[in-house]
Protein backbone atom coordinates (compact mmCIF):
# COMPACT_ATOMS: atom_id res chain seq x y z
CA UNK A 1 0.00 0.00 0.00
CA UNK A 2 0.98 3.88 -1.01
CA UNK A 3 1.80 6.09 1.41
CA UNK A 4 -0.86 8.53 -0.28
CA UNK A 5 -3.24 4.92 0.43
CA UNK A 6 -2.33 4.93 3.38
CA UNK A 7 -2.89 8.62 4.39
CA UNK A 8 -6.58 8.03 3.18
CA UNK A 9 -7.26 5.38 4.75
CA UNK A 10 -6.46 6.77 7.82
CA UNK A 11 -8.31 9.71 7.32
CA UNK A 12 -11.35 7.76 6.33
CA UNK A 13 -10.89 5.77 10.22
CA UNK A 14 -11.12 9.33 11.86
CA UNK A 15 -13.75 10.71 9.99
CA UNK A 16 -15.16 7.09 10.70
CA UNK A 17 -14.29 8.03 14.52
CA UNK A 18 -15.95 11.34 14.53
CA UNK A 19 -19.23 9.88 13.02
CA UNK A 20 -19.50 7.91 15.88
CA UNK A 21 -18.62 10.36 18.05
CA UNK A 22 -20.87 13.00 16.65
CA UNK A 23 -24.15 10.49 16.65
CA UNK A 24 -22.71 9.53 19.66
CA UNK A 25 -23.61 13.09 21.37
CA UNK A 26 -26.76 13.58 19.34
CA UNK A 27 -28.23 9.96 20.52
CA UNK A 28 -27.54 10.74 23.77
CA UNK A 29 -29.64 14.08 23.72
CA UNK A 30 -32.10 11.99 21.36
CA UNK A 31 -32.19 9.66 23.98
CA UNK A 32 -32.82 11.69 26.77
CA UNK A 33 -35.43 12.96 24.31
CA UNK A 34 -37.08 9.90 23.56
CA UNK A 35 -37.36 8.71 27.23
CA UNK A 36 -39.48 12.03 27.92
CA UNK A 37 -41.30 11.75 24.87
CA UNK A 38 -42.99 8.63 26.24
CA UNK A 39 -44.12 10.44 29.49
CA UNK A 40 -45.63 13.28 27.67
CA UNK A 41 -47.54 11.43 24.84
CA UNK A 42 -48.79 9.38 27.64
CA UNK A 43 -49.94 12.70 29.53
CA UNK A 44 -51.29 14.13 26.01
CA UNK A 45 -53.09 11.31 24.43
CA UNK A 46 -54.89 10.01 27.78
CA UNK A 47 -55.97 13.48 28.75
CA UNK A 48 -57.29 14.64 25.25
CA UNK A 49 -58.35 11.17 24.27
CA UNK A 50 -58.54 10.13 20.50
CA UNK A 51 -60.78 12.85 18.86
CA UNK A 52 -59.20 15.95 20.82
CA UNK A 53 -55.48 14.49 20.16
CA UNK A 54 -56.73 13.54 16.11
CA UNK A 55 -57.09 17.80 16.12
CA UNK A 56 -54.21 18.75 18.18
CA UNK A 57 -52.24 16.38 15.61
CA UNK A 58 -53.70 18.48 12.92
CA UNK A 59 -52.50 21.15 14.32
CA UNK A 60 -49.15 20.02 14.89
CA UNK A 61 -49.04 18.57 11.16
CA UNK A 62 -50.54 21.79 9.45
CA UNK A 63 -47.94 24.20 11.23
CA UNK A 64 -44.51 21.04 10.25
CA UNK A 65 -45.81 21.12 6.86
CA UNK A 66 -45.62 24.51 6.78
CA UNK A 67 -41.88 25.40 8.43
CA UNK A 68 -41.29 22.18 6.05
CA UNK A 69 -42.33 23.95 2.99
CA UNK A 70 -40.74 27.28 3.88
CA UNK A 71 -37.52 26.79 5.90
CA UNK A 72 -33.64 26.07 4.54
CA UNK A 73 -31.22 23.28 5.43
CA UNK A 74 -29.36 27.02 6.14
CA UNK A 75 -27.12 24.38 8.68
CA UNK A 76 -25.48 22.71 6.02
CA UNK A 77 -24.48 26.02 3.53
CA UNK A 78 -22.75 27.22 7.03
CA UNK A 79 -20.89 23.82 7.12
CA UNK A 80 -20.93 23.32 3.28
CA UNK A 81 -19.48 27.22 2.53
CA UNK A 82 -17.95 27.95 6.13
CA UNK A 83 -15.34 25.80 6.38
CA UNK A 84 -13.20 26.62 3.98
CA UNK A 85 -13.24 30.17 5.31
CA UNK A 86 -12.75 28.62 9.10
CA UNK A 87 -9.62 26.48 7.05
CA UNK A 88 -7.84 30.07 6.14
CA UNK A 89 -8.82 32.29 9.18
CA UNK A 90 -11.60 34.32 7.03
CA UNK A 91 -13.81 34.90 10.14
CA UNK A 92 -15.58 37.97 8.17
CA UNK A 93 -16.11 36.16 4.82
CA UNK A 94 -17.57 32.96 6.90
CA UNK A 95 -19.72 35.37 9.06
CA UNK A 96 -21.39 36.78 5.75
CA UNK A 97 -22.26 33.70 5.30
CA UNK A 98 -23.90 32.90 8.68
CA UNK A 99 -25.74 36.36 8.09
CA UNK A 100 -26.93 35.25 4.49
CA UNK A 101 -28.64 32.01 6.34
CA UNK A 102 -29.89 34.25 8.58
CA UNK A 103 -31.87 36.41 6.61
CA UNK A 104 -33.25 33.38 4.45
CA UNK A 105 -34.43 32.38 7.91
CA UNK A 106 -36.49 35.65 8.38
CA UNK A 107 -37.47 35.47 4.60
CA UNK A 108 -38.78 31.97 5.72
CA UNK A 109 -40.40 32.90 8.55
CA UNK A 110 -42.26 36.03 6.85
CA UNK A 111 -43.64 33.33 4.00
CA UNK A 112 -44.73 30.54 6.43
CA UNK A 113 -46.83 32.89 8.56
CA UNK A 114 -48.39 33.74 4.97
CA UNK A 115 -49.26 30.60 4.06
CA UNK A 116 -50.53 29.62 7.77
CA UNK A 117 -53.21 32.21 7.18
CA UNK A 118 -54.19 30.95 3.68
CA UNK A 119 -54.47 26.94 4.48
CA UNK A 120 -56.16 27.50 7.76
CA UNK A 121 -58.88 29.62 6.47
CA UNK A 122 -59.03 27.56 3.25
CA UNK A 123 -59.37 24.06 5.36
CA UNK A 124 -59.88 24.90 8.64
CA UNK A 125 -63.52 24.02 8.29
CA UNK A 126 -62.30 21.05 6.86
CA UNK A 127 -60.12 19.61 9.41
CA UNK A 128 -63.01 20.48 12.17
CA UNK A 129 -61.25 23.11 13.45
CA UNK A 130 -63.19 26.18 14.77
CA UNK A 131 -62.86 29.74 14.75
CA UNK A 132 -60.93 29.72 17.72
CA UNK A 133 -59.07 26.94 17.00
CA UNK A 134 -58.10 28.42 13.88
CA UNK A 135 -56.31 31.68 15.47
CA UNK A 136 -54.62 29.22 17.99
CA UNK A 137 -53.31 27.18 15.58
CA UNK A 138 -51.64 30.30 13.27
CA UNK A 139 -50.54 31.89 16.60
CA UNK A 140 -48.19 28.44 16.46
CA UNK A 141 -47.39 28.11 13.35
CA UNK A 142 -45.99 31.22 13.74
CA UNK A 143 -43.91 30.63 16.69
CA UNK A 144 -42.73 27.42 14.82
CA UNK A 145 -41.93 29.64 11.84
CA UNK A 146 -39.99 32.36 14.29
CA UNK A 147 -38.07 29.49 16.27
CA UNK A 148 -36.01 28.46 13.43
CA UNK A 149 -32.69 27.37 14.43
CA UNK A 150 -30.82 25.66 11.44
CA UNK A 151 -28.43 29.09 11.17
CA UNK A 152 -27.60 28.48 14.52
CA UNK A 153 -27.33 24.65 14.24
CA UNK A 154 -24.66 24.91 11.63
CA UNK A 155 -22.35 26.82 13.61
CA UNK A 156 -22.07 23.87 16.63
CA UNK A 157 -21.39 21.62 13.54
CA UNK A 158 -18.93 23.42 11.72
CA UNK A 159 -17.17 23.95 15.03
CA UNK A 160 -17.65 19.87 16.11
CA UNK A 161 -19.42 21.08 19.08
CA UNK A 162 -22.29 18.22 18.82
CA UNK A 163 -22.15 18.24 22.21
CA UNK A 164 -23.58 21.86 22.36
CA UNK A 165 -26.13 21.40 20.07
CA UNK A 166 -27.02 17.55 21.56
CA UNK A 167 -27.76 19.39 25.32
CA UNK A 168 -29.70 22.28 23.08
CA UNK A 169 -31.90 19.85 21.20
CA UNK A 170 -32.89 18.62 24.77
CA UNK A 171 -34.36 21.51 25.58
CA UNK A 172 -37.60 20.49 23.33
CA UNK A 173 -38.52 17.54 25.25
CA UNK A 174 -37.40 18.63 28.46
CA UNK A 175 -39.85 21.53 27.89
CA UNK A 176 -42.59 19.45 26.43
CA UNK A 177 -42.58 17.48 29.60
CA UNK A 178 -42.72 20.74 32.10
CA UNK A 179 -45.39 21.82 30.02
CA UNK A 180 -47.29 18.92 29.78
CA UNK A 181 -47.38 18.64 33.41
CA UNK A 182 -48.20 22.34 33.50
CA UNK A 183 -51.31 21.94 30.93
CA UNK A 184 -52.26 18.55 32.20
CA UNK A 185 -53.06 20.50 35.52
CA UNK A 186 -54.03 23.93 34.52
CA UNK A 187 -55.34 24.02 31.10
CA UNK A 188 -56.26 19.98 29.97
CA UNK A 189 -56.92 20.86 26.45
CA UNK A 190 -55.33 21.12 23.12
CA UNK A 191 -54.99 25.26 23.75
CA UNK A 192 -53.14 24.29 27.27
CA UNK A 193 -50.75 21.73 25.14
CA UNK A 194 -50.40 23.84 22.34
CA UNK A 195 -49.11 26.42 24.59
CA UNK A 196 -46.37 23.77 26.21
CA UNK A 197 -44.95 22.84 22.43
CA UNK A 198 -44.56 27.00 21.88
CA UNK A 199 -42.72 27.25 24.84
CA UNK A 200 -40.41 24.22 24.46
CA UNK A 201 -39.79 25.69 20.62
CA UNK A 202 -39.12 28.85 22.05
CA UNK A 203 -36.45 27.49 24.68
CA UNK A 204 -34.54 25.56 22.33
CA UNK A 205 -34.21 28.41 19.72
CA UNK A 206 -32.79 30.24 22.95
CA UNK A 207 -30.38 28.06 23.72
CA UNK A 208 -28.83 27.14 19.99
CA UNK A 209 -27.95 30.94 19.85
CA UNK A 210 -26.64 31.49 22.97
CA UNK A 211 -24.48 28.27 22.50
CA UNK A 212 -23.37 29.30 18.99
CA UNK A 213 -22.70 32.61 19.82
CA UNK A 214 -20.52 31.40 22.87
CA UNK A 215 -18.41 28.57 20.71
CA UNK A 216 -17.92 30.72 17.80
CA UNK A 217 -16.82 33.94 19.30
CA UNK A 218 -14.62 35.79 17.94
CA UNK A 219 -13.75 33.04 14.93
CA UNK A 220 -17.11 34.22 13.41
CA UNK A 221 -15.82 37.43 12.24
CA UNK A 222 -17.08 41.03 12.50
CA UNK A 223 -20.99 41.34 12.29
CA UNK A 224 -20.54 44.40 10.31
CA UNK A 225 -18.11 43.39 8.06
CA UNK A 226 -19.78 44.23 4.43
CA UNK A 227 -22.87 42.84 3.11
CA UNK A 228 -25.04 39.65 3.90
CA UNK A 229 -25.96 39.32 0.44
CA UNK A 230 -21.95 39.52 -0.67
CA UNK A 231 -21.92 35.75 0.05
CA UNK A 232 -23.48 34.74 -3.28
CA UNK A 233 -20.46 36.04 -4.76
CA UNK A 234 -17.69 34.56 -2.44
CA UNK A 235 -19.28 31.67 -2.20
CA UNK A 236 -19.66 30.36 -6.30
CA UNK A 237 -22.57 27.69 -6.25
CA UNK A 238 -24.23 28.78 -2.69
CA UNK A 239 -27.41 29.68 -4.19
CA UNK A 240 -27.94 26.38 -6.19
CA UNK A 241 -26.70 24.19 -3.12
CA UNK A 242 -29.29 26.25 -0.87
CA UNK A 243 -32.54 25.77 -3.61
CA UNK A 244 -31.89 22.29 -3.79
CA UNK A 245 -31.40 21.77 -0.33
CA UNK A 246 -34.70 23.65 0.61
CA UNK A 247 -36.60 21.32 -2.15
CA UNK A 248 -34.66 17.97 -1.06
CA UNK A 249 -35.81 18.85 2.61
CA UNK A 250 -39.36 19.76 1.75
CA UNK A 251 -40.06 17.20 -0.52
CA UNK A 252 -39.15 14.39 2.00
CA UNK A 253 -40.58 15.56 4.37
CA UNK A 254 -43.67 17.10 2.93
CA UNK A 255 -45.55 13.76 2.42
CA UNK A 256 -45.28 12.67 6.10
CA UNK A 257 -47.36 16.03 7.09
CA UNK A 258 -49.52 15.48 4.10
CA UNK A 259 -50.35 11.94 5.29
CA UNK A 260 -51.66 13.34 8.24
CA UNK A 261 -53.48 16.11 6.92
CA UNK A 262 -55.00 13.97 3.93
CA UNK A 263 -56.13 10.89 6.10
CA UNK A 264 -57.88 13.98 8.55
CA UNK A 265 -59.54 14.67 5.48
CA UNK A 266 -60.80 10.91 5.00
CA UNK A 267 -61.55 9.86 8.28
CA UNK A 268 -61.83 12.55 10.41
CA UNK A 269 -59.63 13.63 13.72
CA UNK A 270 -59.93 10.00 15.19
CA UNK A 271 -58.37 8.58 12.58
CA UNK A 272 -55.58 11.47 11.95
CA UNK A 273 -54.38 10.81 15.92
CA UNK A 274 -54.18 7.38 15.35
CA UNK A 275 -52.05 7.84 12.43
CA UNK A 276 -49.89 11.05 14.30
CA UNK A 277 -49.16 8.78 16.91
CA UNK A 278 -48.23 5.41 14.93
CA UNK A 279 -45.82 7.88 13.00
CA UNK A 280 -44.21 9.21 15.93
CA UNK A 281 -43.95 6.48 17.70
CA UNK A 282 -42.21 5.12 14.37
CA UNK A 283 -39.56 8.12 14.31
CA UNK A 284 -38.65 7.85 17.63
CA UNK A 285 -37.36 4.15 17.48
CA UNK A 286 -35.47 5.26 14.24
CA UNK A 287 -33.92 8.72 15.07
CA UNK A 288 -30.90 6.95 14.86
CA UNK A 289 -31.12 8.28 10.82
CA UNK A 290 -31.14 11.83 11.01
CA UNK A 291 -28.87 11.62 13.75
CA UNK A 292 -26.26 9.23 11.14
CA UNK A 293 -27.41 11.54 8.35
CA UNK A 294 -25.82 14.65 10.08
CA UNK A 295 -23.26 13.63 11.56
CA UNK A 296 -22.14 11.82 8.32
CA UNK A 297 -22.95 14.74 5.93
CA UNK A 298 -20.06 16.82 7.73
CA UNK A 299 -17.85 14.11 7.85
CA UNK A 300 -17.99 13.21 4.34
CA UNK A 301 -17.84 17.30 3.55
CA UNK A 302 -14.43 17.32 5.19
CA UNK A 303 -13.22 14.02 3.25
CA UNK A 304 -14.22 15.28 0.08
CA UNK A 305 -12.94 18.41 0.87
CA UNK A 306 -9.22 17.69 2.17
CA UNK A 307 -8.89 13.84 1.03
CA UNK A 308 -8.92 11.31 -1.29
CA UNK A 309 -11.57 9.88 -3.10
CA UNK A 310 -10.49 6.22 -1.79
CA UNK A 311 -10.90 7.71 1.79
CA UNK A 312 -14.48 8.82 0.92
CA UNK A 313 -15.19 5.54 -0.75
CA UNK A 314 -14.09 3.38 2.51
CA UNK A 315 -15.67 5.97 4.57
CA UNK A 316 -18.97 5.35 2.58
CA UNK A 317 -18.89 1.73 2.65
CA UNK A 318 -18.51 1.64 6.69
CA UNK A 319 -21.50 3.92 7.18
CA UNK A 320 -23.31 1.81 4.96
CA UNK A 321 -22.61 -1.56 7.43
CA UNK A 322 -23.31 0.56 10.25
CA UNK A 323 -26.61 1.25 9.22
CA UNK A 324 -27.37 -2.06 8.14
CA UNK A 325 -26.56 -3.23 11.41
CA UNK A 326 -28.66 -0.50 13.51
CA UNK A 327 -31.86 -0.51 10.69
CA UNK A 328 -32.00 -4.59 11.53
CA UNK A 329 -32.13 -4.21 15.49
CA UNK A 330 -34.34 -1.42 15.59
CA UNK A 331 -37.24 -3.58 13.32
CA UNK A 332 -36.29 -7.01 15.76
CA UNK A 333 -37.15 -4.10 18.32
CA UNK A 334 -40.55 -3.05 17.13
CA UNK A 335 -41.67 -6.35 16.15
CA UNK A 336 -41.23 -7.54 20.08
CA UNK A 337 -42.61 -4.24 22.10
CA UNK A 338 -43.99 -2.20 19.70
CA UNK A 339 -47.67 -3.47 20.52
CA UNK A 340 -47.32 -3.63 24.47
CA UNK A 341 -45.07 -0.47 24.32
CA UNK A 342 -48.35 1.54 22.28
CA UNK A 343 -50.60 -0.12 25.33
CA UNK A 344 -48.54 1.11 27.84
CA UNK A 345 -47.91 4.63 26.48
CA UNK A 346 -50.97 6.23 24.86
CA UNK A 347 -53.92 2.92 26.26
CA UNK A 348 -56.24 0.54 24.90
CA UNK A 349 -58.03 2.75 22.99
CA UNK A 350 -54.75 3.37 21.15
CA UNK A 351 -53.80 -0.02 19.93
CA UNK A 352 -55.52 -0.01 16.70
CA UNK A 353 -52.42 1.98 15.78
CA UNK A 354 -50.13 -1.09 15.77
CA UNK A 355 -50.31 -1.99 12.38
CA UNK A 356 -49.62 1.64 11.35
CA UNK A 357 -46.80 1.98 13.69
CA UNK A 358 -44.86 -1.52 12.13
CA UNK A 359 -45.74 -0.21 8.49
CA UNK A 360 -43.97 3.02 8.99
CA UNK A 361 -41.58 1.63 11.41
CA UNK A 362 -40.30 -0.69 8.59
CA UNK A 363 -40.23 2.32 5.92
CA UNK A 364 -38.47 4.28 8.26
CA UNK A 365 -36.00 1.26 8.56
CA UNK A 366 -35.26 1.18 5.38
CA UNK A 367 -34.77 4.69 4.94
CA UNK A 368 -32.15 4.50 7.84
CA UNK A 369 -30.15 1.61 5.89
CA UNK A 370 -29.29 4.29 3.01
CA UNK A 371 -28.98 7.12 5.19
CA UNK A 372 -25.73 7.59 4.03
CA UNK A 373 -26.70 8.14 0.10
CA UNK A 374 -28.49 11.39 1.01
CA UNK A 375 -25.19 13.20 2.26
CA UNK A 376 -22.54 11.53 -0.28
CA UNK A 377 -24.13 12.70 -3.10
CA UNK A 378 -24.40 16.42 -1.78
CA UNK A 379 -21.19 16.23 -0.24
CA UNK A 380 -19.98 15.08 -3.76
CA UNK A 381 -21.75 17.83 -5.53
CA UNK A 382 -24.76 16.02 -7.05
CA UNK A 383 -27.48 17.78 -4.94
CA UNK A 384 -29.52 18.08 -7.95
CA UNK A 385 -29.68 14.68 -8.86
CA UNK A 386 -30.53 13.99 -4.85
CA UNK A 387 -33.57 16.41 -5.71
CA UNK A 388 -34.57 14.70 -8.46
CA UNK A 389 -34.21 11.09 -6.57
CA UNK A 390 -36.53 13.01 -4.07
CA UNK A 391 -39.16 13.99 -6.44
CA UNK A 392 -39.53 10.49 -8.11
CA UNK A 393 -40.05 8.83 -4.70
CA UNK A 394 -42.21 11.70 -3.02
CA UNK A 395 -44.59 11.84 -6.30
CA UNK A 396 -44.64 7.95 -6.35
CA UNK A 397 -45.38 8.45 -2.08
CA UNK A 398 -48.65 11.00 -2.67
CA UNK A 399 -49.92 8.88 -5.54
CA UNK A 400 -49.88 5.74 -3.78
CA UNK A 401 -51.28 7.44 -0.53
CA UNK A 402 -54.30 9.06 -3.06
CA UNK A 403 -54.87 5.17 -4.14
CA UNK A 404 -54.64 3.09 -1.46
CA UNK A 405 -56.47 5.31 1.06
CA UNK A 406 -59.83 5.40 -0.63
CA UNK A 407 -59.32 1.11 -0.86
CA UNK A 408 -57.50 0.74 3.11
CA UNK A 409 -57.58 3.58 5.11
CA UNK A 410 -54.98 4.33 7.43
CA UNK A 411 -53.38 1.31 6.44
CA UNK A 412 -52.93 1.89 2.86
CA UNK A 413 -51.46 5.24 3.79
CA UNK A 414 -48.65 3.68 5.63
CA UNK A 415 -48.39 0.80 3.19
CA UNK A 416 -47.81 3.92 0.56
CA UNK A 417 -44.21 4.48 2.74
CA UNK A 418 -42.80 1.38 2.16
CA UNK A 419 -43.24 1.66 -1.27
CA UNK A 420 -41.76 4.86 -1.88
CA UNK A 421 -38.99 3.70 0.63
CA UNK A 422 -38.24 1.23 -1.58
CA UNK A 423 -37.54 2.99 -4.59
CA UNK A 424 -36.23 5.62 -2.38
CA UNK A 425 -33.80 3.58 -1.47
CA UNK A 426 -33.20 1.74 -4.81
CA UNK A 427 -32.35 5.01 -6.55
CA UNK A 428 -30.18 6.69 -4.23
CA UNK A 429 -28.20 3.31 -3.67
CA UNK A 430 -27.82 3.62 -7.58
CA UNK A 431 -26.57 7.08 -7.72
CA UNK A 432 -24.35 6.71 -4.75
CA UNK A 433 -22.37 3.85 -5.93
CA UNK A 434 -22.27 5.29 -9.42
CA UNK A 435 -20.59 8.37 -7.21
CA UNK A 436 -18.11 6.93 -5.44
CA UNK A 437 -17.49 4.73 -8.41
CA UNK A 438 -16.77 7.47 -10.87
CA UNK A 439 -14.40 9.32 -8.30
CA UNK A 440 -12.50 5.93 -8.15
CA UNK A 441 -12.55 5.98 -11.87
CA UNK A 442 -10.85 9.27 -11.97
CA UNK A 443 -7.75 8.88 -9.67
CA UNK A 444 -7.29 5.62 -11.03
Amino acid sequence: MSGDSKRELGSAQEGFARILANTGWLLGGKGVGAVLSLAYLAIVTRTLGVADFGRFALVLSASGLIQTLVSFDSWQIVVRYGQPHLASGNGDALNRVLRFCILIDLGSAVAGGLIAAFIILAFGPLMQLSAKMGWQAWIFCMVMMITIRSSPMGVLRLFDRFDSGAFAETMIPVGRMIGAGLAWVLMPDVTGFLIAWGAAELLCAVSYWWLALRVGGERLGNWRAGRAWDARAENPGIVSFLTATNLQTTLSSVGQQVAVLVVGLFVGPAGAGLYRLANQLANSLTKISGLLSRSIFVELSRTHANHGHEALGTLFRRTNRLALVAGAAIIALILTIGHPLLGLIAGREFLPAYPLLLLLGIAACIDLVGVSYRPLLMATDRASLSLRITLVSTTLLLGMQATLLPLYGTVGAASANIVAAIASFAMMALASRRAVGWHKGKVE
